[in-house]
């Protein structure tokens, strides 16, 4: 296994950017929903955001089991995250909850320019 896929702080940060994307890939793909079927204007939105939102959420669950591996999470942690997938946003509230609880190492800070 590549080091970069070992390294637990390059683990978090896929992590966190691809539990960001699959909320945003939501977004879209629910306001192609709403086009298609509220305004009943075009199907647009959903051909284009759906197929975004399958890969993207394909991309998390991967990550996640990733995740689980080398953050040496507990089992009921990775099924959290598993299931965080499923309702519109969880992924974010996922994310922010083990970073708050240590799951998910912090994030590094670049130093502070002398100035």
């Amino acid at each position: 296994m590549p080091a970069a896929l070992t390294d637990p702080r390059t683990v978090a940060r896929a992590f966190r950017a691809v539990a960001i994307a699959e909320a945003v890939s939501w977004v879209l793909l629910l306001a192609g929903m709403f086009v298609k079927w509220v305004l009943r204007t075009s199907e647009l939105g959903v051909q284009l955001a759906g197929p975004v939102h399958g890969t993207v959420f394909i991309g998390y669950v991967v990550v996640t089991l990733l995740a689980w591996r080398v953050l040496r999470w507990s089992p009921r942690t990775a099924l959290l995250a598993l299931v965080a997938s499923v309702p519109p946003f969880a992924t974010v509230w996922f994310e922010r909850r083990a970073q708050r609880d240590g799951r998910l190492p912090a994030a590094a800070t670049s130093p502070a320019l002398a100035g």
